[in-house]
């Protein structure tokens, strides 16, 4: 069997194993055996326990950040568009890979060198939304400063959201929402706010009487 399959295999057992059991409690033989090889095999190929799960967190993250990409392709569309398309991108990957959004996730709280990992697709992910979401500013007359500074707090609000809705509907047993449904839901709580702020209508707190 060419190395790239046997190596396919490794990774797809190790992710369910991880994200089963986490990266302390995951067994090296019950990778191996759901992978259908030896232990040593395993670690002739990816010499440790730490290199196999960083191996894992760097599959799925190349395989997110790909999938996003994919879905924001189109450029000549509008900016709502855009972003449209790539949450529904976002979340059909994201639910066609339950198991690598867990290793994502547990990646995050392990600790370095794992977090690092995450944490530098999220600052990709984050830069396709503010250009989005910059577009849309512009488009709309929104330039300065200001608009600026906005734009990259909602990118990164809107990714942090993005993240956790896919935890979310990936933890639902019944009645798990479709990737539209998801996407549709995100996509209705930022615009319709994204909207009022390019029209100048911004939420204020209401003056308090003393």
């Amino acid at each position: 069997m060419p190395r790239e399959v046997r190596e396919r295999q490794m990774l797809d057992a190790a992710v369910g194993a991880f994200a089963r059991h986490g990266y302390q409690a995951a067994s090296m033989d019950d990778i191996a055996e759901a992978a259908g090889v030896s232990k040593p095999l395993v670690y002739l190929y990816l010499k440790s326990k730490e290199e196999l799960f960083t191996a894992c967190v760097r599959r799925e993250v190349g395989a997110l950040i790909a999938a996003v990409r994919e879905g924001t392709r189109e450029r000549d569309i509008p900016a709502d568009e855009q972003l449209w398309n790539g949450l529904r991108a976002f979340f059909a990957h994201t639910a066609a890979r339950p198991d690598g959004v867990t290793v994502l996730y547990r990646a995050r709280t392990q600790g370095e060198p794992f977090a690092r990992e995450v944490a530098a697709m999220r600052v990709e992910v984050v830069s396709i939304v503010t250009l989005l979401l910059g577009q849309a500013a512009k488009d709309a007359g929104c330039d300065g400063e200001l608009a600026e500074r906005e734009v990259s707090g909602l990118a990164h609000a809107l990714v942090g959201a993005a993240e956790s809705l896919a935890e979310w509907s990936n933890a639902r047993t019944d009645d798990a929402p479709s990737a539209k449904e998801t996407a549709a839901t995100l996509m209705n709580f930022c615009w319709a706010g994204l909207e009022n702020l390019m029209k100048g209508h911004r939420w204020m707190p209401a003056p308090r009487v003393h």
